[in-house]
């Protein structure tokens, strides 16, 4: 893999302020090497016993980012495996003491810290009532870590700022490892291309997004649009708008958006549409021009081959991974909009990192 490159290369990094959002960000690349390096006997553990039990069914626990991220790693199962996968709602379990069948599951906790009871206490009792266990966790010493029957470290190292960026693109990407050494189906092609992603995520960082900085950091409100694995990607940046840049974002399905939200867009209405290959992307470029025919402003990110695009997404080797190498490119383009409107993105107002819920 190439070094990470240090030298500005657009307009974005030319004017960081070296805020540990920025600095986090652009050492994704870095840690995702690391991670893709270890671990590949736990991984091929997991495996064999997914192999030798196969789960009934599979649940997944996470919040915030880690949820962005648990429903990649679902859309990636049940569209390469035919495995229906959940996202649990937990206080299922942690306030209406729901009496879930759990015998024979399989439930991932996502998470970048292990420590939030929420995430803790339903795999204490999927655990105990004989559900495989497994957790995408950043600290291997967590109370969540140490809950599970398999801890599968992100290593994306210390994070400082408030808002996530590496530890969700190397939860991202733990959820693509976990996908390639699921027992069913052909995955080769997935691993191979994740051994060439630190390189593609350099190469993302080099996308100069700095035409969008301008008219993101005037809008109040925004909508996001994604679609399938790419749907996570604007569920995260909707978020990462609402944290760091104070501007009430909404991400949408593009199938959903044409149903009750589409009412809301008219003249100049700020509209971010990711658009990466894959099946889906033919209905994003049709509805990101649907929406300039409204009247709404409207920013296409989409790889080099579309032309309406007006923000240029990086490939992976790898159109399942080209989410991850999505959001490498929005991280820095989200700093710089929060900074534009005088904001600091490592320390959003009423947040911390990390979070108490029931």
């Amino acid at each position: 893999m190439n070094s990470l490159l240090t030298e500005p290369s657009n307009a974005i990094q030319a004017t960081a302020m070296n805020t540990l959002m920025y600095e986090e960000a652009r050492s994704a690349a870095k840690h995702v090497a690391l991670q893709l390096a270890a671990d590949a006997d736990r991984y091929q553990d997991l495996s064999e016993q997914l192999k030798s039990r196969p789960p009934l069914g599979v649940v997944t626990v996470a919040r915030g980012s880690s949820d962005h991220a648990a429903a990649y790693l679902a859309y990636l199962v049940m569209s390469r495996t035919g495995q229906l996968v959940t996202s649990l709602p937990m206080s299922l379990l942690t306030l209406y003491k729901a009496p879930l069948a759990s015998h024979g599951l399989l439930a991932i906790a996502v998470t970048q810290s292990g420590r939030s009871q929420d995430l803790i206490e339903p795999m204490q009792i999927f655990r105990a009532a004989g559900a495989a266990t497994v957790a995408l966790v950043n600290d291997a010493e967590s109370p969540l870590a140490q809950t599970v029957q398999w801890c599968m470290p992100l290593h994306a190292g210390p994070e400082l700022s408030v808002a996530a960026t590496k530890s969700f693109i190397c939860s991202l990407v733990a959820g693509a490892r976990l996908c390639t050494h699921w027992p069913w189906g052909a995955h080769r092609d997935l691993q191979d291309a994740l051994q060439a992603l630190p390189e593609a995520l350099e190469k993302a960082c080099l996308q100069d997004w700095s035409s969008a900085v301008e008219v993101l950091s005037r809008a109040e409100r925004l909508m996001v649009i994604g679609r399938g694995p790419g749907l996570a990607v604007a569920l995260e940046a909707a978020l990462k708008f609402k944290e760091t840049c104070g501007i009430q974002a909404e991400a949408f399905s593009s199938a959903e958006v044409r149903h009750g939200p589409m009412a809301l867009v008219g003249k100049d209405y700020p509209m971010l549409v990711f658009a990466p290959r894959g099946p889906a992307q033919a209905g994003l470029i049709a509805l990101a021009e649907d929406m300039r025919l409204r009247g709404a402003h409207v920013i296409l990110a989409a790889p080099p081959g579309v032309p309406s695009r007006q923000l240029t997404l990086a490939n992976a080797d790898h159109c399942d991974l080209d989410p991850i190498t999505a959001v490498q490119s929005f991280y820095l383009l989200v700093e710089a909009v929060s900074r534009a409107r005088g904001l600091n993105p490592d320390r959003p107002p009423h947040l911390s990192k990390v979070t108490s819920t029931r």
